[in-house]
């Protein structure tokens, strides 16, 4: 359990306060751990409650190295927060403001600064080739993303490292993206995706040496959304009236109502929405995101993916999922998130709910 200072005294846990003087001079914690207690209090408290902290990791671990770039002091509050129960992605807008005035680092170096750390959240067992990607919200909060590949199945369920860090920001309900950053220049699929969040073309993209470019002069004469007759993309999100039968109120089937009333399906007008429970009581929902090219659209399973890896768990501790869809839709996400889920852990349970339209 982390620490937490509270009007001149440090919480260590349930019951149990310490004066601050004796805690940060009486040798109670380390520098590090003081660090981590700064981290806590800028996290807040859920529900009266401080949030468990996970291992923290040493300065061997992977992502430790990956913040090279960054000082020492940085380093370990980025590690603190991303180890922190309850982080999936997202570095928020109070906590980037900080490094941006410790590291005296506009935001777009800050971004380009944090892709080494974005590859390490990478799981391709088939391609070996690792990618990054960093999203700027509207908000100014950042969100990470990385390549995921499920093996032994098509590569086309694979979720490019761009696609998770927008999902991640349309998850954490941005009103938009205003710039990515990624450690390659984004592939085809990718820019025609970004399309549908960006319909005027004008997020920009960071490519490290290369100068910054806007999706439009990496995208001309781009198909999208206003091509097939809406005035508007997936940002912002607007959710829809979706109701299951009476009776369906456990906690997994309710996250997964959730993301599919969140859902962008403007052209199938499939709704649909996923929650994977995991073996360490972790629930992470998923969103279906549509696109106009329709290829690059994002099924929920692995919208979900994206935010359970960014937790720092790993498919294998799957142990069920609920998928929400409206009834009667044109098509359904239910085999490819059979095939999917069964190819990632044949043990995990998948359970279809239907959902009508509200009045």
């Amino acid at each position: 359990m982390g620490a937490l200072r509270v009007q001149g005294a440090v919480l260590m846990g349930p019951g149990r306060v310490l004066p601050a003087k004796q805690f940060f001079t009486k040798k109670v914690v380390g520098r590090r751990a003081a660090l981590a207690t700064m981290s806590v209090a800028t996290l807040g408290v859920i529900g009266d409650q401080l949030m468990p902290v996970k291992a923290r990791p040493s300065s061997d671990d992977s992502r430790y190295k990956a913040l090279a770039r960054f000082s020492a002091e940085s380093r370990w509050r980025l590690l603190d927060l991303i180890t922190q129960a309850g982080f999936s992605g997202q570095i928020p807008v109070a906590e980037i403001k900080r490094l941006m005035a410790a590291e005296g680092r506009k935001i777009e170096a800050l971004m380009t600064d944090l892709l080494p750390l974005a590859r390490t959240y990478a799981r391709p067992p088939i391609s070996n080739y690792r990618v990054g990607a960093v999203a700027l919200g509207a908000s100014g909060s950042l969100y990470l993303g990385a390549n995921l590949e499920i093996q032994g199945q098509a590569i086309g369920f694979s979720v490019h490292a761009e696609q998770a860090s927008l999902s991640s920001a349309y998850m954490h309900s941005e009103p938009g993206v205003a710039s990515i950053a990624v450690t390659a220049a984004p592939c085809g699929h990718c820019r025609q995706f970004m399309k549908e969040l960006s319909p005027d073309g004008d997020i920009r993209v960071l490519m490290g040496a290369t100068p910054p470019a806007t999706l439009t002069s990496l995208l001309p004469m781009a198909f999208g959304p206003k091509d097939l007759g809406l005035d508007r993309g997936a940002f912002p999100i607007r959710e829809i009236d979706l109701r299951v039968a009476a009776g369906a109120s456990d906690d997994l089937t309710g996250a997964a109502l959730a993301a599919a009333r969140r859902s962008w399906a403007p052209y199938s007008k499939a709704h649909s929405g996923i929650a994977i429970g995991t073996r360490r009581g972790g629930i992470y929902k998923g969103s279906y995101i549509e696109n106009a090219a329709f290829n690059p659209s994002l099924p929920p399973l692995e919208t979900a993916l994206v935010a359970l890896v960014l937790a720092g768990e790993e498919s294998g501790d799957i142990s069920k999922a609920v998928l929400v869809e409206v009834t009667g839709a044109s098509i359904t996400q239910k085999s490819v998130t059979e095939i999917v889920l069964s190819a990632l852990v044949p043990s995990a349970k998948l359970q279809v709910v239907t959902a009508t339209l509200g009045a």
